[in-house]
């Protein structure tokens, strides 16, 4: 099988190393508008070779878009137009209720598959690429009734080979869900480390004191704007939803606070800590 991949950054490239070393594709061709992207996914060996879009379509099997989810929108109907029964187009985007909106109608709808591997880190481009960044991560396909059944296999067994756990959901309840439990919380590190920036003028203090609640909390700050503009843009009703509740609950911690009613606190971070019979 030949795999081509559209956007070589830590997505993409993160892919291209695992379809290479679990041997899923023969061939792995990548597609990027940044020169210098291109050539770095080819010497760290992301990919085999970078082609053009329109030569790489042509050759490939596969097709998976990896590029920012507001340029899946004009992207994913350019190449529905043009690919052919045998083959498949798989999106990463962490939003999908528009992209799927924008080709409900396309004759080629059912070579698509919609995917969101949920797995990434706060950094960007292909030398931020992770070998084993898949392994044992969620990916959740979306809307599978409308991708067709030869389609949805393969896609199935790319995502089973690079070591990922499937689930389905509608594309409304995905992008509802994500809101709830990934977008706000990049929100909520961008937002704080604004508050640090510009609380604390004394950058030496704030590395020397960082514990890692800090760090680990403020890591999503460092994520790109390229990438995470366009998902609140897209989804942005849902995440307008999620961060007003997000204000409402600081806002409590807050009045607490000037009344000094330490026992009710005391007992809403007790509430919160039941958040320990979900996750670890």
């Amino acid at each position: 099988m030949t795999a081509c991949i559209i956007g070589i950054g830590l997505i993409g490239g993160s892919l291209g190393l695992a379809l290479k070393t679990c041997q899923f594709a023969d061939i792995v061709i990548g597609v990027d508008s940044n020169p210098a992207h291109a050539k770095t996914s080819v010497d760290l060996g992301l990919v085999d070779e970078v082609l053009p879009e329109e030569e790489a379509i042509q050759v490939a099997d596969l097709i998976v878009l990896a590029s920012p989810v507001d340029t899946l929108l004009d992207m994913l109907p350019r190449i529905l137009d043009v690919v052919k029964d045998h083959q498949t187009v798989i999106d990463l985007g962490s939003t999908k209720e528009l992209l799927i909106q924008r080709v409900a109608d396309h004759p080629n709808r059912a070579r698509y598959v919609a995917a969101h591997p949920m797995a990434g880190t706060e950094y960007s481009g292909p030398s931020a690429a992770v070998e084993g960044l898949y392994n044992g991560k969620i990916c959740v396909l979306v809307d599978t009734e409308d991708s067709a059944t030869d389609a949805l296999q393969i896609a199935q067994d790319m995502f089973s080979a690079i070591g990922m756990k499937l689930t389905e959901m509608g594309s409304n309840e995905h992008d509802l869900h994500c809101a709830y439990v990934s977008h706000i919380s990049h929100i909520a590190g961008f937002g704080l480390a604004l508050t640090v920036l510009e609380k604390e003028k004394n950058e030496a203090r704030i590395f020397e004191l960082a514990s890692s609640g800090f760090s680990s909390t403020a890591r999503l700050a460092k994520s790109s704007a390229d990438t995470w503009v366009p998902i609140f843009r897209q989804n942005r009703d849902h995440v307008l939803d999620v961060l007003d509740e997000h204000i409402e609950q600081l806002s409590r911690f807050r009045s607490l606070l000037i009344k000094k009613d330490f026992d009710t606190f005391y007992k809403r971070i007790e509430a919160a800590n039941e958040i320990k019979r979900i996750i670890d």
